[in-house]
């Protein structure tokens, strides 16, 4: 006689866990970090308190996964609408603009959980993390700056270290500037004048004219 000795499986999971995470963000982004409790979030993920942790682990953890996954989704579309074919200075309007539409998203809390919430939390893993997004930010609009160099939208003297981190500055401003409250059509206007302020030629290099 043949016994089975498969264990019998245990139940399913009555929850997807991409969706708990995305619940999870909300949660954070809308009470700050030390602001949540694990009451908050096994209510706002839909998960039960055992669930939560031997799936997510403890609020720490859970944040930092939240950051993760809203940093790979934001600089993805970020990417997208740098890297678009055509001119530099639409790629960096766009850019720009992509910043104030996710930081006045309707239904979402204004502004960014990599500006105005994740900073404020002081964990050496969580700093080390935004510092090395920073950077990549810098690097991929310095890249999208060579790129123009390429094409002849801008001269090959153009200081793109330095511009690119104007740029992620700018981005960051609006962002903020979104968080308290300024209008989502002004933002948009602004980013658009913000790009052509980035590609003014650097002080000294103008032709003087007559």
């Amino acid at each position: 006689m043949v016994h089975n000795t498969t264990k019998p499986r245990g139940r399913p999971r009555s929850f997807d866990e991409a969706e708990a995470l995305e619940k999870a963000t909300q949660v954070f982004w809308s009470k700050g970090y030390d602001g949540v409790t694990i009451d908050d979030l096994v209510a706002g993920m839909g998960v039960g308190r055992p669930s939560l942790y031997a799936v997510f682990g403890d609020k720490r953890t859970i944040f930092l996964r939240v950051l993760r996954a809203y940093a790979a989704a934001k600089g993805a579309r970020a990417t997208q609408a740098l890297f678009a074919p055509q001119p530099l200075r639409d790629s960096l309007a766009d850019f720009l603009k992509h910043d104030v539409e996710s930081a006045t998203q309707k239904g979402s809390a204004r502004g960014c959980l990599l500006v105005c919430v994740a900073p404020l939390v002081n964990d050496a893993e969580v700093q080390g993390f935004l510092q090395s997004a920073v950077a990549g930010g810098a690097a991929m609009v310095e890249r999208r700056f060579r790129d123009g160099i390429s094409a002849g939208d801008i001269p090959p003297d153009f200081p793109v270290a330095v511009r690119a981190i104007q740029v992620t500055d700018l981005a960051r401003g609006l962002t903020m500037r979104a968080q308290l409250g300024t209008p989502r059509e002004t933002l948009l206007k602004d980013a658009e004048e913000a790009a052509d302020l980035v590609l003014l030629p650097r002080r000294g290099n103008a032709t003087p004219e007559g």
